[in-house]
């Protein structure tokens, strides 16, 4: 059987602590397979795999292998420079939610994903935007959440929230999480907020610690465009710190009125997925949910 993705790129966790022989055990598979593979150049320092190639757009790819935890697909995710390629992941972190394949897997599945089993799926992100008056002050996109929250001094922050400029409410909380149905299983699940299926195009606002008991998380469609506005008032122990932070690996400090958009992307991740496992069965696997206690 032809190979439908004859060339494929990898890149890994660059803290694994036995990268060169696990990146080694993958480029074999993936020789014996038949394709040609191109690496991460950022990331191969430690590895000695022949003077491979190093790929400098994504585009040269067929398909993208991605070595490690969640952390380190939502890096290889913001790094992107093409969306059309997909992203076949091989977990070496801990939950893996994101990831597809254990590496004891790698032998028999691999092979069989490169000749085009599998199927993909596509994820959406969210477009953000902060904004300080007129100067744009970060623009990105995000697989799982943006999350605005109080810094060092833990304090209650005012955070106005308008929809298509149709004012929702002003949350009194530690933050607010605005998050994909991707990232409603991440932040969002432990500050409350419900899971949504991935192939919904919506947009989750989770409060974090609301101080009023009416002020819970709701999705909203995708074509809606949510605005949040940093309203808090300086106190005796002078200005309030806020930050954003984007998938948890980007930090911006946010100061009063500076505002923060967020809008679902046109653009989607695709992720090469095996036919036979679905998101329910995901859910059960790696976040245990719905199982009984054992009596």
């Amino acid at each position: 059987m032809p190979l439908k993705y004859p060339i494929v790129g990898i890149t890994a966790r660059s803290d694994i602590g036995d990268l060169a022989r696990t990146m080694k055990h993958v480029i074999e598979i993936i020789r014996d397979s038949g394709a040609k593979i191109k690496i991460d150049g950022k990331r191969s320092a430690r590895l000695d795999a022949g003077k491979l190639p190093i790929y400098k757009n994504h585009s040269e790819l067929d398909l993208l292998v991605v070595l490690g935890g969640d952390g380190t697909i939502l890096r290889t995710v913001r790094e992107l420079q093409d969306y059309s390629v997909p992203i076949l992941s091989i977990n070496k972190g801990t939950v893996g939610f994101l990831a597809e394949l254990s590496l004891g897997e790698t032998q028999e599945m691999l092979p069989q994903f490169l000749r085009g089993k599998g199927q993909v799926e596509e994820r959406s992100l969210l477009e953000i935007t902060a904004t300080r008056g007129r100067k744009k002050i970060w623009s990105g996109k995000v697989l799982n959440e943006a999350v605005i929250s109080q810094g060092a001094i833990s304090r209650l922050i005012d955070l106005k929230t308008c929809v298509n400029g149709d004012p929702l409410a002003t949350f009194h909380a530690d933050g607010v999480i605005i998050a994909t149905p991707t990232g409603s299983t991440a932040y969002s699940l432990a500050a409350g907020g419900p899971i949504v299926h991935p192939e919904l195009k919506a947009t989750i606002l989770t409060p974090i610690n609301p101080h009023s008991f009416s002020q819970k998380p709701i999705v909203l469609p995708g074509s809606d465009e949510v605005e949040v506005t940093i309203y808090t008032k300086p106190n005796k122990f002078g200005d309030v710190q806020v930050s954003l932070t984007l998938d948890g690996q980007t930090y911006v400090t946010l100061q009063r009125n500076d505002t923060v958009h967020a809008i679902v992307s046109e653009k989607t991740v695709k992720f090469l997925r095996r036919n036979d496992e679905s998101f329910f069965s995901t859910l059960r696997n790696k976040l245990k949910w719905g199982e009984r206690l054992e009596e």
